[in-house]
């Protein structure tokens, strides 16, 4: 009934092809723009696996929105256009496509599920030559950063708007493919190891006021309970847990690392909060600092120098720093240059020295991997990706 509601009112407005997306584009910009603005949440179960999907924004003004999605995701699928003129304008040199891989891979999500959707459209027509050209093209670009194509990347054909690949496979319509289908394709993934007993971590993602303050947030690692005394950090705040939210808004008594829940917490106000604090054990608090060192990889400044400023996107934090000292330049064999370099230049990598303008909670990559790899992003582009090395 409600997708039924969704299609009337998207015809009404001119917009018919849309409505399916309207589903996790729930306020009225992204309706009317056609665009995805904030990360949507939604769950469902397949006869395997319960799922809590994150729709993160493909359009490249909304990529602090998307990194604060990938943070919180075990497995990425990166729908890709297989009409003409839109794969390519996705992938050419600045396009999306390839902001948004380096961004997962950056966020440590291990398998992409690169899903090649309107196969249907008349100028595609499920044609094997186009899907194996976008293949052909993707593969070494996954390779480059990072990702092994006989393990990390599974390709498969889809039609959103039919429905052909997703729930069940494509059939008549694609002989040439005779895969699984998307659903399939997710429940036959290795499930992600948890730390259900380390120590608790739960980088708040957002928050808001609701007959007492509720924030939202993935648990990277512990569990909670229902009264459980938590620590804020870095604000260092004590409050307690009054109620978990798990999927479908449905109230529980525990939840354990890896799930996506909305927490409601007693005895603290909502300005108390902030998205990219981080809730911890009082006994297990995590680094809180204004300094760190970092190793980085250059992706698209042409010349970097010490003193330069950039944003740091860091689990669901987002933080203006500055590149406080170049302390060594680093060469393929791993070996540190022994004086500090000039500057560095795109596709090489460095040491640096990191400040903050705010405290921030971070751990060393070599700890905790999920608080310890960031992006730097100045004027709309990616401009490194680093992982902390000493606090």
């Amino acid at each position: 009934r409600t997708m039924e509601k969704y299609e009337r009112e998207a015809k009404e407005a001119g917009r018919e092809s849309w409505y399916l997306s309207w589903a996790l584009d729930t306020n009225q910009e992204e309706r009317n723009k056609g665009k995805t603005v904030e990360c949507g949440r939604a769950f469902f179960e397949t006869a395997r696996r319960r799922y809590t999907i994150l729709d993160a924004p493909g359009h490249k003004n909304y990529v602090p929105s998307m990194v604060t999605g990938a943070a919180q995701a075990d497995v990425a699928v990166l729908v890709i256009s297989a009409r003409k003129g839109e794969f390519e304008t996705g992938f050419e040199r600045g396009g999306q496509t390839r902001e948004h891989t380096v961004l997962i891979k950056t966020a440590g999500v291990r398998t992409l599920v690169v899903a090649i959707n309107k196969m249907d459209d008349p100028t595609v027509g499920w044609d094997k030559a186009r899907y194996d050209q976008i293949v052909t093209k993707l593969t070494p670009f996954f390779k480059q950063n990072g990702y092994k194509a006989d393990s990390d990347v599974i390709f498969l054909p889809i039609s959103g708007y039919t429905g052909a690949g997703v729930k069940d496979r494509v059939g008549s319509a694609c002989s040439w493919y005779t895969g699984p289908s998307l659903l399939e394709t997710l429940d036959g993934l290795q499930a992600v190891e948890r730390k259900i007993n380390g120590p608790l971590r739960i980088p708040i993602s957002e928050k808001f006021c609701d007959m007492g303050t509720i924030v939202s947030g993935k648990i990277e690692s512990g569990n909670i309970r229902l009264n459980q005394k938590v620590m804020i950090m870095p604000e260092k705040r004590i409050c307690e847990i009054s109620n978990i939210y798990g999927a479908n808004e449905n109230e529980e008594q525990s939840a354990i690392s890896g799930d996506n829940v909305r927490i409601k917490l007693r005895n603290i106000k909502e300005d108390m909060v902030q998205t990219g604090s981080v809730i911890v054990d009082r006994k297990h608090p995590c680094h809180n600092t204004r300094e760190f060192d970092a190793l980085l990889v250059i992706r698209e400044a042409k010349l970097i120098t010490s003193k330069y400023k950039s944003v740091m996107h860091v689990h669901t934090a987002t933080e203006e720093v500055i590149l406080a000292k170049l302390l060594h330049k680093v060469n393929k064999q791993n070996k540190r240059s022994r004086m500090p370099p000039p500057f560095v230049k795109k596709g090489e990598r460095c040491i640096v020295r990191i400040q903050t303008t705010k405290p921030v909670c971070v751990e060393t990559y070599s700890d905790f991997p999920q608080l310890g790899r960031f992006t730097l992003r100045d004027e709309g582009k990616t401009i490194a990706i680093g992982q902390i090395l000493k606090l």
